[in-house]
């Protein structure tokens, strides 16, 4: 290979590789206008990264805005494109296109194409999907299923998932047990034993399954997915930060791994790579209260207790009934020994939810430094009647005389 060929070829590779990260940009902030209930914004958007880029995932995408919005042809259009793109991607759009449609016919023919592809959609999702209710009591829907078109272990794999949903553990024990007899090497077995252990809070042993799965699919988000959250909730925060990063790499359609990844950056004290992508976040899903209220708890905890009580009444603003904002709120006056304030926004969160017994305790905590220890003390006594065992000392040493 001539030198010239190798620096072609290089810059062929980085183009390509750049625009695919603009086309990920492009993915994200397109599903969350659509997840914001504005198809017809993110279809523009759309339309214009496509008149740059022939990516079979923005058609895909586009597709699915257009459909949102009733643009059933342009919907159609834009999954048949996609499908010349990349044999199959658009497959289930256009199933679920035809079926608003009411075209079983159509409707089955591009179902059948996508569960014998890559993109293959399991056999709940499917199920659960509100697009194929017109057509779902044919009998060309029904014959249609009549037929096995999912293995035993993932049909098993699917109740299982349903059970552990449902906290029906010993039916999903029974039913990984009649899996692990007949099937004990399949994926789906291992991957069921994997979430089951994670619901059990076995997490090393959920995390030694998925190591076995990734070790032969290293790309599957779903076990990267699941790697992640039993990581978070075992406490290796750096582990699952990792995870989510892989995933972010793999260009992930869902800008939900940020926002978990700024939590984790969070518990490692990583501020400003957490606000980052806290930031990167709100500009997709502005307003969030979630997002809002980790980035008022950073802001408290590297000391910015000012820009914390800014957030957490920007939240307030936003969530006038969610008492979780009012508590964020309250605790960061709590901190900065300004109990009046306390006081006020723990009483509008027992407003909206009166039986929790931690606001209780602390509401009486900053009445008592208040010096109204009357007050103080009916607080006190309602915490300790709704099973907070904290409250008695605090009764032993003021209330009783």
């Amino acid at each position: 290979m001539t030198r010239s060929v190798f620096i072609l070829i290089f810059i062929l590779f980085i183009t390509e590789r750049l625009n695919s990260q603009d086309n990920y940009e492009v993915i994200l902030k397109a599903r969350a206008l659509i997840d914001n209930g504005q198809p017809g914004e993110a279809s523009a958007f759309l339309s214009a990264a496509i008149s740059k880029s022939q990516d079979s995932r923005l058609y895909v995408l586009n597709g699915d805005a257009n459909l949102i919005a009733g643009n059933m042809q342009a919907a159609i259009s834009d999954y048949q494109y996609a499908n010349k793109l990349v044999a199959s991607s658009g497959d289930y759009g256009l199933a679920r296109a035809y079926a608003v449609r009411r075209d079983v016919k159509n409707s089955l023919f591009h179902l059948e194409r996508n569960i014998s592809s890559s993109f293959r959609k399991p056999e709940k999702e499917i199920m659960l999907d509100q697009a194929f209710s017109a057509v779902e009591n044919t009998p060309e829907w029904r014959l249609f299923w009549k037929t096995e078109r999912y293995s035993v272990p993932e049909q098993k794999l699917s109740e299982i998932e349903f059970s552990i949903s449902k906290s029906k553990r010993e039916e999903a024990v029974l039913l990984l047990k009649e899996l692990t007899a007949s099937y004990p090497n399949d994926k789906n077995t291992l991957y069921a034993k994997a979430l089951l252990d994670y619901s059990m809070q076995k997490y090393a042993e959920s995390v030694t399954q998925l190591s076995e799965l990734l070790s032969e699919d290293k790309n599957n988000p779903a076990y990267l997915l699941l790697l992640a959250t039993v990581q978070m909730s075992s406490g290796n925060m750096p582990g699952a930060s990792a995870t989510y990063t892989r995933l972010a790499e793999l260009e992930y359609p869902d800008a939900i791994i940020y926002l978990n990844r700024a939590g984790c950056y969070r518990k490692t004290q990583e501020y400003d790579k957490a606000l980052k992508d806290l930031e990167k976040f709100l500009s997709l899903y502005p307003g969030n209260k979630e997002a809002i209220s980790l980035s008022g708890k950073i802001e408290s905890e590297r000391g910015d207790n000012l820009k914390a009580i800014e957030l957490y009444s920007q939240n307030i603003k936003l969530h006038p009934n969610d008492p979780q904002s009012y508590i964020d709120r309250a605790n960061s006056y709590f901190v900065s020994r300004t109990w009046d304030s306390a006081v006020r926004d723990y009483s509008m969160a027992l407003d909206i939810k009166p039986g929790d017994p931690e606001v209780w305790l602390n509401k009486g905590i900053a009445l008592l430094n208040s010096g109204k220890t009357e007050d103080a003390c009916f607080d006190f006594r309602k915490a300790l009647g709704l099973g907070n065992k904290k409250a008695t000392s605090y009764i032993s040493r003021n209330c009783i005389k």
